[in-house]
């Protein structure tokens, strides 16, 4: 079993920065890992998402302003956002694949508001 711990969402103004984490905790081994997002009444989305190689895949709404990186030592997954536009605001949830299936942190909320 694999539990997911968020941090780092909240209020930014427009062209501000966040830096979401997550970190996982188990005995499980882990592949993928990545952020997806859900605003109200539309679809959970990828975000961005990294293999254990690093090899790295972005949504094409937040290419060049977003940068995903892990830690695999620590087991952690980052998501450093910049340039945040209002259509960035969701909440975001932190995604964890390993052998036998995926696991999803509870979410925590970006908000992009003047």
């Amino acid at each position: 079993q694999v539990q997911l711990v968020e941090s780092g969402g909240g209020l930014v103004q427009p062209g501000g920065s966040l830096r979401l984490s997550c970190a996982a905790s188990g005995s499980v081994t882990i592949y993928g890992m990545g952020w997806y997002r859900q605003a109200p009444g539309k679809q959970r989305e990828l975000v961005a998402r990294i293999t254990g190689g690093g090899s790295t895949n972005y949504a094409d709404s937040v290419k060049g302003r977003f940068t995903i990186s892990r830690d695999n030592a620590k087991r952690t997954v980052d998501l450093q956002m910049n340039s945040l536009k209002p259509e960035d605001t969701a909440v975001y949830l932190c995604n964890v694949v390993g052998v036998l299936r995926q696991y999803w942190g509870q979410g925590t909320q970006v908000t992009v508001s003047s």
